[in-house]
């Protein structure tokens, strides 16, 4: 089997996934039998009977490993970032590497970062189509400015696939499909957890990043929905849909403290963003009240601020679902199908996992104090010290 190739070009900064081949338990096999084959024949034979049956089984194994999305036909794959500038984005990127590199048809991968600039992403992108890749994934950070530039690499044959910012436009004309997030689906987690950790009612403040964001909208107006089915138990507090914070810490640390100032009771805090919030929550303390329940993503940082207030006796309930570094693979896998042939994924849209929970046993909250603070352990192809490795 040949292997994948990985390409990186200028803004990169995570290294290259290496692919290496399997086979080390054949290795150790004929050792085991050549003994007993040795007492019926003779020795030179052993190796040319035995060859066969140690062979059949790791070929089966490779076969097995590759996932049906991953089809015959060969081809470079392109991985276009908006910008790749933070520690989110170097794990994002790599999980998106890591994933690709599962399909033995993807023989090169082009990754670029648009370092934020609109006309470095639009060249980025119009450079891979004119490398001759087959399919680009792309992060479009630039929202409905990056949309011709989606439209002209859809129309030159490239299968394209921009995921988790809404560029606009629609799948089959714009491009070949947009995979979202469905933040509704935060919105009814937040939901089912707030009613189970305060049953008897709550006050909830909602944040979020920009305004006006899809990710914050859709969340909150489900969770919103969601609680008022429960009659008057659960009230908002702050703007609606969400306060903004810009997912800023800064940002989020003044929404926090007017918030404080202003509402003698906030019971809960739903938040997209989870690691921004950590600055922000030592506000409660400073003003003699409980910290609020939590109900956000995930992040090294936080889990490990849980950790210290619980020590402090500052404890308060908190869940998370995943940060969101794997929606790279459901774009990787929906391209990589269409372009080599496999089977194409049924839907075009990533739900977050639940990842913790202080009232589930199964869900504990995790803190690694031996890793940076915005590490997402939640990454399901990137372990903590991998992400630390990368940053």
């Amino acid at each position: 089997m040949k292997r994948n190739r990985i390409i990186l070009t200028a803004g990169a900064a995570v290294a290259a996934v290496v692919l290496a081949a399997c086979g080390g338990s054949s290795d150790s096999a004929p050792a085991e039998e050549a003994p007993a084959a040795a007492e019926e024949a003779p020795a030179e034979e052993a190796p040319a009977e035995e060859a066969p049956a140690e062979e059949a089984p790791a070929e089966d194994a490779m076969a097995s490993d590759v996932p049906a999305w991953c089809g015959p036909n060969e081809i470079t794959l392109g991985f276009a970032d908006g910008f790749g500038g933070n520690a989110w984005r170097l794990v994002t990127t790599e999980t998106g590497r890591r994933e690709a590199a599962m399909c033995p048809s993807v023989k090169e991968l082009i990754y670029t970062d648009g370092q934020g600039d609109l006309q470095k992403s639009i060249s980025d992108i119009q450079g891979l189509v004119s490398q001759g890749v087959n399919a680009v994934v792309v992060f479009p950070d630039a929202s409905e400015a990056i949309l011709p530039t989606l439209k002209e690499a859809y129309d030159a044959g490239v299968v394209t696939v921009p995921y988790r910012v809404y560029p606009g436009g629609q799948d089959g004309v714009d491009y070949t499909a947009y995979i979202a997030l469905d933040a509704k689906n935060d919105g009814k987690n937040y939901c089912e957890w707030i009613k189970k950790a305060r049953p008897d009612g709550a006050t909830i403040l909602v944040t979020s990043g920009p305004k006006g964001n899809s990710q914050g909208t859709d969340m909150s107006t489900e969770l919103r929905s969601c609680l008022g089915a429960e009659g008057d138990k659960y009230t908002f507090v702050g703007e609606d849909p969400f306060e903004v914070t810009n997912w800023d810490p800064a940002e989020t640390q003044k929404v926090i403290t007017a918030a404080v100032a202003k509402y003698p009771e906030i019971d809960v805090i739903a938040s997209d963003f989870g690691p921004s919030l950590v600055g922000a929550l030592p506000e409660f303390t400073k003003a003699g009240r409980p910290i609020p329940a939590l109900a956000t993503s995930d992040g090294n940082i936080l889990g490990c601020f849980w950790q210290a207030q619980q020590d402090a006796g500052n404890g308060f309930d908190m869940m998370t679902v995943a940060t969101g570094n794997d929606h790279a693979r459901t774009a990787i896998d929906y391209a990589v199908a269409v372009a080599t042939g496999g089977e194409v994924p049924s839907s075009t849209a990533h739900q977050h996992a639940l990842f913790e929970d202080s009232l589930d046993p199964d869900r504990p909250v995790q803190c690694r104090t031996d890793l940076p603070d915005f590490t997402f352990l939640s990454a399901e192809l990137v372990s903590g010290d991998d992400q630390a490795a990368l940053q």
